[in-house]
């Protein structure tokens, strides 16, 4: 039987004794049915993950025993920032999931001018939320001990600004550049380069938008000949990258 793993927002160290709050005490006994003595592994994304037995278990209070350190699966590296145009209905939770699981290290969610999502206030801060949440569970399943931060939405514009004057390698992905992303990695990316990944929403990005991020030292790249939907392309964009950069066999 497979070990559960447990992302635990707290100080962690072997040999402690450790209470949990009742969200995860709650997640360990009703969601995953662990018992009294149950072996899990924790980690909180502070490096390293720390193998654990559960002592109390109730549904409102549990502990856990510590147990010793390991370096667990290291991260990618390859370091890609996915900066991705909003999308309707559960496609964006579907895209943070599997990216994380193919070792994005942030997420941007965009504003763009064929974004139909809209999103402010409140409803704003628990979308992030929502997506961190996400996040997580990827990185429980897929044994990942590094948690991406997913940024709050910010409008293309914005973040084009913001990271003009980064030394990222930044390419946004275009169906119709006549610069293939395989080649372009081969020939401009190094292992101390981050590269920042442009995705759109469906229908892509706009003329303009293209435009105007080729203006802000962003490259236009391509996948091949056929146009990927908004889930797909920034999937295909990150195995490509693994495969070349990264840890993807």
């Amino acid at each position: 039987m497979r070990v559960p793993r447990v992302y635990i927002d707290q100080a962690l160290q072997s040999g402690a004794e450790l209470a949990l709050d009742k969200s995860a005490a709650h997640y360990l006994v009703s969601v995953l049915r662990l018992r009294a003595n149950d072996a899990l592994i924790v980690f909180n994304g502070r490096g390293g993950e720390y193998s654990a037995v559960l002592q109390s278990a109730t549904k409102k209070q549990a502990s856990i025993a510590i147990g010793a350190h390991s370096a667990g699966v290291e991260p990618s590296p390859a370091r890609v920032v996915l900066a991705i145009g909003l999308s309707r209905g559960e496609r964006m939770d579907w895209v943070i999931q599997k990216a994380v699981e193919l070792g994005v290290n942030e997420i941007i969610p965009l504003f763009t001018e064929r974004s139909e999502v809209k999103l402010k206030g409140e409803r704003a801060l628990k979308k992030r939320d929502h997506w961190q949440q996400i996040a997580i569970s990827a990185c429980e399943q897929s044994q990942r001990n590094d948690v991406p931060e997913i940024q709050a939405a910010q409008p293309l514009s914005e973040f084009l600004t913001a990271s003009a004057a980064n030394s990222a390698l930044k390419l946004i992905l275009d169906p119709r550049a006549k610069q293939s992303l395989s080649s372009t990695l081969l020939s401009q990316a190094s292992p101390a380069k981050t590269i920042v990944l442009l995705s759109g929403p469906e229908g892509g990005f706009s003329d303009g938008e293209i435009e105007i991020a080729q203006q802000n030292a962003v490259i236009s790249v391509g996948l091949g000949p056929r146009v990927l939907r908004t889930e797909t392309a920034p999937l295909a964009a990150l195995s490509i990258v693994q495969a070349l950069l990264g840890d993807m066999a």
